[in-house]
């Protein structure tokens, strides 16, 4: 159950405080290392597993990734829970770290809509 004053959709943002300028910040940083991770899975690794016969790459940045993008779910909730994203916001910022470049938009838009009134 969602409040009328949804501080994902309303005007205002809330004050920055310690703990949701770090969950912030904790989430800026694994929103890029797996967006850089997910772009080196799907333009080297999986090029080379594919294409060259050579799984070596992919063997270690397939579960490199896989563990960075459960760091990225958990930052990801934990920054959804401090500021009180409504459900729909937190899949979607949480499906971006699947989709090439959109972990990069996300953490964006997150940072924008936190920051700036």
């Amino acid at each position: 159950m969602t409040s009328p004053a949804d501080p994902a959709t309303s005007a205002t943002p809330q004050p920055l405080t310690p703990a949701i300028r770090g969950a912030l910040t904790r989430y800026r940083v694994i929103a890029y290392v797996v967006g850089v991770m997910l772009l080196l899975l799907l333009f080297l690794a999986m090029p080379l597993k594919y294409l060259a016969d050579d799984p070596s790459v992919m063997n270690i940045i397939g579960p490199m990734h896989g563990f960075l993008y459960v760091v990225y779910l958990l930052a990801t909730f934990d920054l959804s829970r401090r500021v009180r994203w409504s459900f729909t916001r937190l899949v979607l910022t949480a499906l971006a770290g699947t989709i090439p470049f959109l972990s990069f938009y996300a953490e964006r838009k997150a940072t924008h809509d936190l920051t700036h009134s």
